[in-house]
């Protein structure tokens, strides 16, 4: 299994990305520190000086409707914000 799901390319994402060097991934919930820096490392060949995770759980929701009540859920996932040494970047769109 991979331990980098896919990269998070958001509006704010993108501007942390330029002002800041970091970078969002969603990762595989089991992964830890070591592991995800690793990965981004051995997959984008630049150096991470540090990784922030954050789990988020599993969200159900349930509304009213004419037809009765409509119930769904949001699967947990864990994101990943890799902070990128001085002058290194990563190009996500190099590949299309």
């Amino acid at each position: 299994m991979s331990i980098l799901v896919k990269p998070i390319i958001t509006e704010k994402a993108t501007s942390h990305s330029e002002s800041f060097n970091r970078y969002a991934f969603v990762v595989d919930k089991n992964s830890n520190k070591i592991e995800i820096k690793n990965a981004v490392e051995q997959t984008y060949g630049v150096s991470v000086e540090k990784v922030r995770t954050m789990n988020y759980p599993m969200i159900r929701k349930a509304k009213h409707t004419k037809k009765g009540v409509v119930e769904g859920k949001i699967g947990a996932y864990k994101k990943a914000i890799v902070e990128l040494a001085e002058g290194q970047n990563i190009d996500f769109y190099s590949n299309i």
